[in-house]
């Protein structure tokens, strides 16, 4: 009798979610933006024109996860930006492409994980690393420093991607520039770069710590 309460038990705590080794909740929930065929297209195109790379899909195939955080406060109003297929008001960037930005996750303030594209759908979050980088936002900013709970949402989703993928590379969005001049690096222009800060060395610093038992690296070899 107890054995088969204990089987029921682990069945129930299975199915709400939990992680019965871990002792913890991890849980991603669907908010897809718009991919239609306008989208797609300049996705193929962006990957042709700017990674050099012709694709019958606007696919990628993951080796890295790039983290960054938003500069807008609110998840709704990121989504918002998101969203729209076409970029607009960022002509540093409309030079380059007219398809909007994105990414493939975004983490709320308080770690709640929302997938915005499939896992190995192309996302543009990071130039001459797109066809091979999984994008995740974190609603912040300079003036709203990355919380507790999105470090461990962090931590907790790179450890699922790389289960998923062969993950070898964590970077922060400030570090993209190590990859320039490596065979990484896929962008047409020498000339098209921007700087970023996001999200900083110091949530980077304690990402890695939480993520050091994992094979990844920080920059090329």
């Amino acid at each position: 009798m107890k054995k088969r309460y204990f089987i029921v038990l682990v069945l129930c705590l299975s199915w709400i979610g939990i992680s019965v080794a871990a002792g913890q909740t991890f849980r991603i929930f669907e908010k897809p933006i718009l991919f239609n065929e306008e989208r797609t297209q300049l996705s193929l195109e962006y990957l042709k024109n700017r990674h050099g790379i012709e694709k019958e899909t606007a696919t990628i195939t993951p080796q890295m996860v790039v983290v960054h955080w938003t500069a807008v406060s609110t998840l709704e109003s990121t989504f918002d930006v998101f969203n729209p297929v076409h970029l607009g008001g960022r002509p540093e960037l409309t030079a380059a492409s007219n398809l909007n930005v994105s990414a493939h996750f975004l983490v709320d303030r308080d770690g709640v994980i929302f997938r915005l594209l499939p896992d190995t759908t192309f996302a543009r979050h990071t130039i001459g690393l797109n066809y091979m980088a999984i994008g995740i936002e974190n609603i912040g900013g300079p003036d709203a420093p990355l919380t507790r709970a999105q470090l461990k949402a962090n931590a907790e989703l790179i450890r699922y991607l790389q289960k998923k993928y062969p993950i070898t590379y964590v970077i922060g969005h400030h570090e993209y520039y190590a990859f320039q001049g490596t065979p990484l690096w896929k962008e047409t222009d020498p000339d098209y770069i921007t700087q970023k800060q996001d999200p900083g060395d110091r949530f980077m610093k304690r990402l890695r710590k939480r993520l050091r038992d994992l094979d990844v690296k920080s920059k090329p070899e």
